[in-house]
């Protein structure tokens, strides 16, 4: 009896931690989702904000965002929230309307 106990017990613990680890898994994709989510949105901003304001399509606004992150070496999310917060300004972007290289 005691051990049918214990089997018991070591099967409900062994669903618990199969459990709690299928709950982190799902946590995390879905903070994953959201930052992806966020990431666009932010982008789509300043791609708008840079069409505006330089009379550009919204590819080639996106391709000066592109070439200005890669340029300063820094990732595309962070260039576009820059713009949209106000830190850069459009104007940091005017000049960049040679195409990039590969």
């Amino acid at each position: 009896a005691d051990i049918n106990l214990a089997q018991a017990f070591a099967d409900v613990a062994t669903i618990a931690v199969l459990q709690n680890q299928g709950a982190r898994v799902a946590q995390s994709l879905t903070d994953q989702l959201q930052h992806a989510l966020d990431s666009r949105v932010i982008i789509e901003q300043a791609k708008g904000m840079l069409s505006v304001t330089a009379n550009i399509d919204m590819d080639e606004a996106f391709s000066r965002l592109r070439r200005h992150a890669r340029h300063t070496n820094r990732q595309l999310t962070d260039v576009a929230n820059d713009l949209v917060g106000g830190t850069l300004k459009p104007d940091d972007f005017l000049e960049l309307n040679t195409p990039a290289t590969p």
